[in-house]
Order: C-alpha cells, then structure tokens, then sequence
C-alpha cells in the first residue's frame, strides 16, 4: 500500500468542549461560544508518525496545511472552500479515487465518516482519525498515534459498521442511532468497535451505593449515560440524559454543562464520575469531551470514579482513555478499581 488519500473536517469536535454534543449544524453556534478547532490538532499528531507515502489531499486546512507543517509532500487534488463543508469532504474523496489511492484517511467524528462511506463505499479502505464529539463507529483508530501505528504497520481488512446519531435528537437528551453501512478497514487491534447497546441490569445497585457514598460540600462532575442517568435519577436532580451535569450537597450547579462552566465551578474539592462507553471502553474522550485535560488534571486523578455493570465490562477486555493530552494519558493508564454494584467492584486496566 503506497498511496493515501487524507482529508482533514476541520471544524470537526469543535462543539464538544462547548457542549454542543457535535458540531454538525452548528459551527456558527460553537463559534459564538469561542469553541476552538481541535482536529488540526489530531490530523498533526497523525502526520507527525507516519511514515513516507504518496500523499493525496485537500487545500488550506482540510490536509494541505497540516502537510507542509511536517514538510510532507502531498499532491493537493481539491481546492476546498473556506470554511469548508461536508460537500468539500465528499469532492475530495471522489478526486482521491480517480487518482487510485488505496486507502482514505479522514480526521473526524461519525458525521465525516457518513460522508466519506457515501462516496467510497466498498471501493476502497477507509480509517478515521478520531477528531469529533461521538464516534459511534467502528472504522476509527483508538487515537492519532495508533492511526499511524495501523497504517504503518497492518495485515489485511475487514468490514466495519458506520454508525451515525440524530444530533438534533442527541442534544434534546435522545439517542437516535442508525447503521448507514458497512465499510473496508485495515484489521487491526487498535480499531474501535462499534457502540452497542447494553441491558440495564446493576444500574440501580450502581446508583444505590453512590448515593450512600456521596460526601457533603464535595463537587461532583457527573458523566453523559444510561448508568450515570440512573445516579441523577437517584439524587433526585432534573439532570441531562447524555451532557455533564455539576452537582453539590445534590444540588445542580451546572446542567449540561461545557468545559467553561465546570471550570469555573472547581471551588472545592471535587470527583468525576464517568462510565466507560460500551462498545469502546473509552472514558474520557468520547462523548465527554467538556471533562477535558484541564478539568481532570484540576480535580486530579485520585478523585475520579468509574461506574460500569458487569455486562457492559464483560464485553470490555480494557479501558482507554483520549483526553488530547497524551501526557495525561500516559499518566492515566495503568489499573483502576470500577464500580459494578452496590458494593462490588472490579479492577480495569485503561491501556
């Protein structure tokens, strides 16, 4: 394999610290909210191990740009626009298939890879660099470093599911999700599954020893998520289904909260507490992304709580985590007690 199409969504993930839960639909909104892009950021990370391969991309920020950053000559085969567009992303893809690439690169979240998927669909091997607020779908990388890892170093592919969510339905606390298809992908380790949905089963129990566990005037920065939702529920708070909702004394400071709002909140003592996606074992990265590296390296790694049924860790052989701090990562990694019950735990390694 030597030629590679690479297409950069640079407004990708922009609304995650933001709590816009995605940014499709709502650059202009993320911006208002002085939302920063984060994607060229990734695809940078990417590029920096990679190594050498005739090179296919897309103007300015959508590849061109992140080429030069590294001095990697990289034939540009599409002028986009300025700001780009998800019509941009699929022009690009159809260039790079006239120009016989063997494999597509997309720095992004689920949304860029429907657009990818719509224009390639069998016809040639694709591979996400995770960049966006949720992705659902199996065809990403576990982070930008392992994108490259996967790319330098594989054997063979195999099919994976694209997945997509309503993000209008995401943001009002609802979870639309729908398979658009079934994509090429290099085989490797290192490539996410699909989320599944999991049963309920030990969520109460879950929710039951946190109550009884809660400290007074502590902050708690509580996750999106079926089992989270069940501790909100407990406490008794109108919290949100999928955002980060901040509590004390079972009080809600801030629901559905951004980065900002958390931030300004770490007052006192504080915990977060998450559960791991089903499907992935991510824990910070997905779909959390306003429980950002500054807030978690703030409360510190001592006062984090990981909550989880038994099913959902059965299906998990490890965690992971992807806060864009790859310091912080390393740090986090290593083993961590999760709770699975009313006074039940079990020991996780996050790699």
């Amino acid at each position: 394999m030597r030629k590679i199409g690479f297409v950069v969504n640079p407004i990708a993930g922009m609304g995650g610290k933001v709590g816009l839960k995605g940014t499709d639909g709502m650059i202009d909104e993320a911006i208002k909210r002085k939302a920063k892009i984060v994607a060229v950021k990734k695809a940078e990370e990417f590029l920096s191990h990679l190594k050498n391969f005739d090179i296919y991309t897309a103007s300015h920020l959508m590849g061109e740009n992140e080429c030069k950053k590294f001095n990697i000559t990289a034939k540009v085969v599409y002028k986009s626009k300025i700001p780009s567009n998800s019509e941009d992303t699929k022009n690009a893809c159809k260039e790079f298939l006239k120009y016989g690439v063997d494999i597509i690169i997309f720095v992004g979240g689920d949304g860029t890879a429907r657009d990818v998927y719509s224009i390639v669909k069998k016809n040639v091997a694709i591979l996400g660099i995770p960049a966006g607020v949720k992705m659902y779908s199996g065809v990403f990388a576990f982070t930008p470093y392992e994108g490259a890892e996967i790319i330098n170093n594989f054997e063979g592919f195999e099919e994976k599911e694209i997945m997509d969510i309503d993000e209008n339905a995401f943001r009002k606390g609802e979870f639309k999700v729908s398979l658009i298809g079934y994509a090429i992908v290099p085989r490797h380790e290192k490539i996410q599954n699909s989320k599944g949905i999991l049963p309920n089963e030990g969520k109460e129990e879950i929710a039951e020893w946190f109550i009884d566990n809660m400290e007074s005037n502590t902050i708690y920065i509580i996750g999106g998520g079926s089992t989270t939702w069940e501790i909100k529920k407990a406490i008794g708070i109108k919290g949100s289904f999928l955002g980060i909702d901040v509590i004390c004394n079972k009080k809600i400071l801030c629901r559905d909260s951004d980065e900002k709002c958390i931030l300004k909140n770490l007052n006192r003592k504080a915990k977060i507490v998450v559960s791991p996606l089903g499907g992935h074992g991510f824990i910070f990265g997905r779909g959390n992304q306003p429980i950002s590296s500054n807030v978690i390296k703030k409360v510190g790694l001592k006062n984090i709580i990981i909550v989880a049924t038994k099913d959902k860790l059965a299906r998990l052989e490890s965690l992971k985590v992807d806060t864009g701090d790859e310091k912080l990562n390393e740090r986090m990694r290593g083993y961590i007690k999760v709770i699975t019950g009313y006074n039940e735990s079990k020991i996780m390694k996050i790699i």
